[in-house]
């Protein structure tokens, strides 16, 4: 897949997730689909593009999106079974992928210098 392809999946499927979100009050059937095709969407992107360098900091970084993927994938599980607990997950999920958001690129740029330094 193209990475601009890629990109553009990636940031489709997270608003998607945030309209399903925000629609299960009004449209819960509908919502649960949406989330369901949204959600597998962003983990699969997400599982493909795996860190690029070796440091050990960006891998356990990328070990939090993964797992925030897997508890996104429970919060729907728990939504299509109409369970109150799936917010608590999408919550904790959310705050793995922001955290992992900003210090992911902060290790990435760090490397980059790093690696400028050397050459």
């Amino acid at each position: 897949m193209n990475y601009n392809t890629k990109s553009i999946l990636y940031k489709v499927s997270g608003l998607l997730i945030l309209v399903f979100t925000i629609g299960y009050s009004f449209i819960p059937k509908v919502s649960v689909w949406g989330m369901v095709l949204s959600v597998s969407l962003f983990s699969a992107i997400t599982l493909s593009t795996p860190y690029p360098s070796k440091s050990t900091r960006g891998k356990r970084l990328f070990n939090f999106q993964v797992i925030a993927c897997l508890l996104m994938v429970v919060a729907t599980f728990l939504m299509y079974k109409e369970r109150n607990e799936w917010p608590v997950f999408l919550l904790i999920s959310a705050i793995f992928l922001f955290y992992s958001a900003f210090a992911l690129q902060k290790e990435l740029n760090k490397e980059e210098k790093e690696n400028t330094e050397k050459s």
